[in-house]
């Protein structure tokens, strides 16, 4: 197996994609924060100090998935075509689901920036959050779809996911 961001010698490089063809790409990712009992009130209030938790984590997300040739050193920098932001509350499990799709016509996927706008979205609820208590847990984050590229479509199922 070669790992295609490293060089012969073994040091960090961006891949060339200019010789890719330009096709229409799609990566969905979901995630989750798990509350504590406290957190979980708060959320489903729907308000606290910093204002309403779900608005202002789909917000994030979007700019996070906008800005991952920003976060992530050797990641291309895209302009995306859409960003589609969804959240689930599971009451029973207390957990915050936030699930983030990303497509562009480009050369290069867009699996980092889904992956990006799920950790940014989940990163903005525990900021929102946190003046209740700091008793929550950020993950797992996964990737559930790819398509378009090389390997064309990739689906990756997750049972407890609420997004099928």
């Amino acid at each position: 197996m070669t790992l295609t961001h490293l060089d012969p010698e073994g040091r960090p490089r961006m891949v060339d994609v200019s010789a890719k063809p330009v096709t229409r790409r799609r990566a969905v990712a979901a995630g989750y924060l798990a509350l504590s009992e406290e957190c979980a009130a708060a959320l489903e209030i729907g308000g606290g100090p910093k204002g309403d938790p779900w608005t202002t984590a789909r917000i994030g997300a979007i700019g996070g998935a906008k800005r991952t040739g920003d976060l992530i050193p050797l990641a291309h920098p895209l302009v995306l075509d859409a960003v589609q932001v969804e959240h689930h509350w599971d009451a029973a499990e207390r957990r915050a689901w936030m699930r983030v799709e990303v497509s562009v016509e480009g050369r290069t996927g867009v699996e980092m920036e889904a992956l990006t706008g799920v950790t940014v979205g989940l990163l903005v609820l525990y900021d929102m959050l946190k003046a209740v208590s700091h008793r929550m847990e950020i993950g797992p984050v996964r990737l559930l779809l790819k398509e378009g590229g090389r390997r064309g479509l990739v689906i990756q199922p997750w049972d407890a996911c609420p997004w099928k």
